[in-house]
């Protein structure tokens, strides 16, 4: 066993990492896991935990019926709730005292605004956010949780969000090449690609051990990672 990873009462579970680990942030496609995972490891760290507010956002059920009316809407309130969140829930936090594990990276934002925005919108969209997201916090591990289009939709299909109900597979498939490309090629800080098709974390003790034991492991560069389903 891993000796950064430690089970105790079969049901609980703690992680050490490396004192250079104060910051780590999960991404992934829409249902890739990453917010459960990002509790997790939180909890097994002892970590402050930001999650995406994603509810809080008014015009993302009207993005869902019409995208091209409601999508920059949608995109800027994000980058405004996404840079407010990472300004008071890490940047004011005492990173050398306390963990962080976030279920987003900031950069997502632009994944998405890259798939959904007009030309025009999109040089809108990095002018704001240039001027408003310098001196950002960059994480000390991501954890990019990779999963096809048919997985991705069962998951999405799974947990039953009304809202998301009118995504299909040509949307997902051209996000999900997005994200591939953007992990594969981020050279801001390590990324451990978890390629997650044939495992249940959640409810599959075997696998969480794997993922955990893998982030545990601290890469010092973009890793792939299959763990046994």
């Amino acid at each position: 066993m891993n000796d950064a990873f430690l089970e105790q009462d079969n049901s609980e579970v703690t992680m050490k990492l490396p004192e250079r680990i104060r910051f780590i942030a999960i991404d992934g496609v829409i249902g890739a896991g990453k917010t459960s995972l990002s509790k997790i490891l939180a909890k097994a760290l002892g970590a402050n935990l930001v999650l995406e507010q994603f509810d809080e956002n008014p015009f993302l059920p009207k993005f869902y019926e019409n995208p091209k009316a409601y999508a920059f809407q949608t995109q800027l309130f994000f980058l405004l709730s996404r840079l407010r969140q990472f300004q008071d829930a890490i940047v004011q936090n005492d990173l050398f005292r306390h963990n962080v594990v976030s279920d987003y990276t900031f950069e997502k934002d632009r994944i998405f605004a890259l798939q959904n925005l007009s030309e025009s919108e999109m040089s809108m969209y990095d002018t704001v956010s240039e001027n408003l997201s310098k001196n950002l916090p960059t994480p000390d591990l991501i954890v990019y949780l990779q999963a096809s289009v048919s997985t991705l939709l069962g998951r999405i299909a799974t947990r039953g969000r009304t809202m998301e109900k009118s995504i299909d597979g040509n949307y997902l498939g051209s996000l999900l090449n997005r994200y591939d490309h953007h992990f594969w090629h981020y050279s801001k800080a390590p990324v451990l690609i978890i390629n997650t098709n044939q495992i249940d974390f959640v409810h599959n003790e075997k696998h969480l051990k794997q993922v955990l034991d893998a982030i545990a492991s601290a890469p010092t560069q973009t890793t792939y990672f299959a763990p046994e389903g």
